[in-house]
């Protein structure tokens, strides 16, 4: 091979390099500084990005349709200013990497507020209170967090729960099989393993634990075993350049408090087993 031919690869190889360190630090500079209100009112269209198997929060139903409290509250959000929100699945794992790769405008769904993600991301007003639980069938015996001592734990991959279990080891970490949880892509998945005794408990939100236990066969086979994680809230993550829209949202997200629709939407997916901070502050105001 010759001089000539060996330089001009190195020379390509530089350039590519280049290119790509570019292109990354030019979608992490308009993520962080650009406003996209103007062309998401233009377009009366939002994306919004879900895991669509996150009962209540966001899943697809017996039909195939998106549906669930978060759908519910987002469609009444953008109502307000003629928008269409548009429902898109993604990879949960990814969903810091779509949001700020426009691939998404919103992560809507169940998206628990934690100091790691406010580092990338934005946040709406708090808007549903969420806790960590672990779910376990009653036959296993298990009443507290050092009872999973030698046994398998499920969790979700990019979930708050996982950040909580590895943050806070000596809560629930230390106890379990390796140390280390086994991971799902979806909460589905670690139910059909909880149930058939792949695994021995599931530390899952409090939302989800409570609507899908009370939609089995036979609730009264599942226990609910808390610990010492701390209560968390649920927001809207949103780009750090988009302050528009996040003022939109809060704005939106208030007025539904304040109209009871907020109630309303809340009482058809949890009943009365809910807390929202949006109504607390509701209440104080007036």
């Amino acid at each position: 091979m010759s001089k000539k031919i060996k330089y001009s690869g190195i020379f390509t190889i530089l350039l590519l390099t280049i290119f790509i360190l570019t292109g990354c630090s030019s979608v992490t500079k308009r993520a962080d500084h650009y406003d996209n209100w103007n062309r998401i009112k233009q377009s009366k269209k939002i994306t919004i990005g879900l895991d669509v198997t996150f009962v209540p929060m966001g899943f697809e139903n017996k039909s195939g349709k998106i549906t669930g409290f978060d759908v519910d509250l987002a469609n009444a959000v953008f109502k307000k200013y003629g928008i269409k929100a548009v429902f898109q699945p993604i990879d949960w794992s990814m969903n810091v990497t779509e949001l700020r790769n426009t691939t998404i405008d919103l992560i809507w769904n169940g998206f628990s507020i934690t100091p790691e993600r406010e580092k990338v991301v934005n946040f709406s007003t708090p808007y549903l209170s969420n806790d960590q639980e672990l779910v376990t069938l009653k036959s296993s015996n298990i009443n507290k967090f050092s009872d999973m001592k030698g046994k398998y734990l499920g969790a979700q991959s990019g979930s708050s729960g996982l950040n909580d279990i590895n943050d806070q080891p000596q809560l629930l970490r230390k106890y379990i099989k390796n140390q280390s949880p086994i991971l799902y892509n979806s909460f589905t998945n670690a139910f059909i393993d909880l149930n058939h005794g792949r695994i021995s408990g599931l530390l899952i939100d409090s939302t989800y634990a409570n609507y899908y236990i009370a939609h089995q066969p036979n609730p009264d086979d599942y226990k609910i075993v808390t610990g010492a994680f701390p209560r968390e809230e649920f927001g809207v993550g949103i780009r750090k350049g988009d302050k528009t829209l996040k003022n939109k949202i809060n704005i939106a997200l208030k007025q539904l408090a304040k109209s009871g629709e907020l109630k309303k939407i809340c009482e058809k997916w949890f009943g009365k087993n809910y807390r929202t901070p949006l109504l607390k502050i509701t209440k104080q105001t007036k």
